[in-house]
This record gives structure tokens, C-alpha cells and sequence, in this order.
């Protein structure tokens, strides 16, 4: 089956909320909740897409014939491209009954490590959630990445122990989850999380940690000063807070104050290999994408996979050859022209 073929079939495998859309632009599903939309005014998701088509790429051809090279090296593991799959969570809830969170985890986690790239994982209310993605996840050597919900200390120690002695490559937090009500519930401690609450969690694994949900310079510079191995660059807490700032709008100047000390990563709108070159050009060393993943392994399972990430790699590499990028480091800045 070819994109287009798995795309179709996806639409009688999901829903009601998402709708399997030719381009996956949030524009359907604004105001959906619960589901893959967005707290009002219902435009985060949108206007991440927006942002991004926004953004123009300068073509340059005047150059060396390369084929492009996308290999990424991240935590000392060389990766296919600097593309991963996003955490998702409640997904039978949001996207379709077909498949519960760990059986969609177990399935991405694997077609992930066979191509080469990583899967990010989601938590939830339900603690086998994340210890069936270990599981899974150590039988591909421990490639992939846990995000850990910002329970109270407790309860993340307890989650860190599973994946400190499953020798998980890596893990992390969507701090952006803070508002939640679910953590509102609980003890003292759940939710936001200070520099130095943050700084002990990290110094517990014994992995890479990633913090996620980062919208501002100042929040960066926090996460690096806590011990981030790296960031990511998303606003999928708009679920939870309306009227956010875009990805593509913040990600240059979180990418300017921590050049050189962490990974920068961004989540949110990516829906082409275009977008990927521009989110590198604007600073980004890796990107997530996550909505667009989901229709595919609904309907082809890790096949829909591998035909979804042989897409965007093409075109990724299409984009740099008429951009004159033989390699990711050759995506600079003056590679896009914004407004």
C-alpha cells in the first residue's frame, strides 16, 4: 500500500474526534474535548501548523551534486534522521477504539527501532501503561523514551527505578502537563516542577533526561540549568491552557540560549519533510511528530509506519538538494526567509 492507499483506509479505522484529514492541520478537530483538539479558543494545534507553512525556504542549487545525508546523532547513538515519534496518550479514547495505549506503544516502539529513529512514549492514570512501553522497549535493546507525567516525587522515583534497571536508552517529563487535573488531584508536590525538584529527578535516572514542554527562552535556560540532556520545544499543554504562542514562533530564541548546552528538539504542526527543514534551519537539532504517525499504524500497523517515514525522509532530502544542503549541519538559518 502507498501513503495515499493507508490515509484512506485509516479514516474507517478512526474516530470520531480525529478525522484521518489529507493534511493533519487541527483545523477539524479545534475544540475537541476530550480528543485531539484543544482547549478554547481550540487554535493551538492550527496555529502550529500555520506557523510553520508560514515560514519560506530559500532554494540555492548552485552547489556540489550530493545525495543529502539525515543521519543524527543524539546520546552518542546515530539515528536514521533527526525524526521522532511523539508521545501519545488516551488513545483509544481520542483516536478510536482500536487500539489502548500500550498496545499502539508496543507496535510504534518496535516499527521505530527497526527504521532506525525512536519512539517517545506517553504515561497516564494507569501505571502499566508505561511499564508494558519498558517492556517493550527492552526487547529492542532499550531504545525509546518513556515521558513521565509530573506526578510527585514518589511516584516518579518509582517509574525512573523500572527504566533505570530495564537500561532504557533514555526518558523525560512533559512538564507542560502540569495543569492536569488528574495531578491537581493528588499530593503535594505533583504538577509544576521547580529547578531544583527538576534538578533531583534528573540527577535520579541514570539516562538522558529530556524535559518537554518548553515555550520560552527562560523556561530553556531552567532545564538546562536542572540537567535537560535535552528539550523539547512544545506547547501540547494548549490543551490544557488556550491562546499559546506556536512552536515555530518560539523556537529561535529558546534555540539561541541554549545553543551548544542541550539537545533542542520541536514538537507540534510538523507535518512534512519541508517542515523538518525549516524547524532545523530555525535552530532545532531533531523534531517529533505524533497525529500524523497514528492513522497510519491504525490502518497498516508498522507497514503505515515505514511508508510514512519513507515519505517525509523524501522529501526532507528533496528540500535540501534544492536548498544546497548536503548535510544536516549545512541547514543554517539563512537557509529560510520568515515574513
Amino acid at each position: 500500500m502507498n501513503y495515499n492507499e493507508i490515509l484512506a483506509a485509516a479514516r474507517d479505522q478512526v474516530g470520531p474526534y480525529c478525522k484521518a484529514c489529507p493534511v493533519c492541520n487541527g483545523k477539524a478537530c479545534g475544540n475537541s474535548m476530550p480528543g485531539p483538539g484543544c482547549k478554547y479558543p481550540g487554535n493551538a494545534a492550527a496555529r502550529n501548523f500555520d506557523k510553520w507553512q508560514e515560514i519560506c525556504v530559500n532554494m540555492d542549487t548552485l552547489c556540489p551534486n550530493a545525495d543529502p545525508d539525515v543521519r543524527f546523532e543524539m546520546f552518542g547513538r546515530e539515528f536514521k534522521a533527526p525524526i521522532f515519534a511523539a508521545p501519545l496518550g488516551a488513545i483509544d479514547l481520542h483516536y478510536g477504539p482500536k487500539y489502548k495505549d500500550a498496545e499502539y506503544n508496543s507496535i510504534l516502539i518496535k516499527a521505530c527501532a527497526d527504521y532506525g529513529v525512536m519512539a517517545l512514549t506517553g504515561d497516564g492514570v494507569d501505571p502499566t501503561i508505561m511499564l508494558r512501553s519498558a517492556e517493550d522497549m527492552k526487547k529492542v535493546g532499550g531504545l525509546g523514551c518513556p515521558i513521565i507525567k509530573p506526578w510527585n516525587k514518589e511516584a516518579v522515583f518509582e517509574k525512573l527505578d523500572v527504566l533505570n534497571e530495564g537500561g532504557i536508552f533514555c526518558a523525560g517529563m512533559d512538564v507542560d502537563g502540569a495543569g492536569l487535573p488528574f495531578l491537581k488531584a493528588m499530593n503535594p508536590n505533583a504538577g509544576s516542577k521547580s529547578v531544583s525538584e527538576m534538578r533531583e529527578i534528573i540527577d535520579y535516572a541514570k539516562m538522558p533526561f529530556i524535559v518537554k514542554g518548553i515555550m520560552t527562552a527562560r523556561g530553556a535556560e531552567k532545564a538546562v540549568e536542572a540537567g535537560a540532556a535535552a528539550i523539547v520545544v512544545s506547547n501540547h499543554g494548549g490543551r490544557v491552557q488556550g491562546g499559546v504562542a506556536s512552536t515555530a514562533e518560539v523556537l529561535p530564541e529558546i534555540a539561541e540560549a541554549v545553543r551548544g548546552r542541550t539537545v533542542v528538539l520541536v514538537d507540534g504542526g510538523i507535518r512534512s519533510g519541508v517542515d523538518v527543514f525549516r524547524a532545523l534551519a530555525l535552530g532545532a537539532d531533531g523534531v517529533l511528530i505524533g497525529r500524523p504517525i497514528l492513522p497510519m499504524i491504525y490502518a497498516a500497523g508498522e507497514e503505515g509506519f515505514r511508508v510514512y517515514m519513507d515519505k517525509i525522509i523524501g522529501e526532507l532530502k528533496s528540500t535540501m538538494t534544492m536548498c544546497g544542503a548536503a548535510t544536516l549541519a549545512d541547514i543554517t538559518r539563512d537557509k529560510v526567509r520568515v515574513g
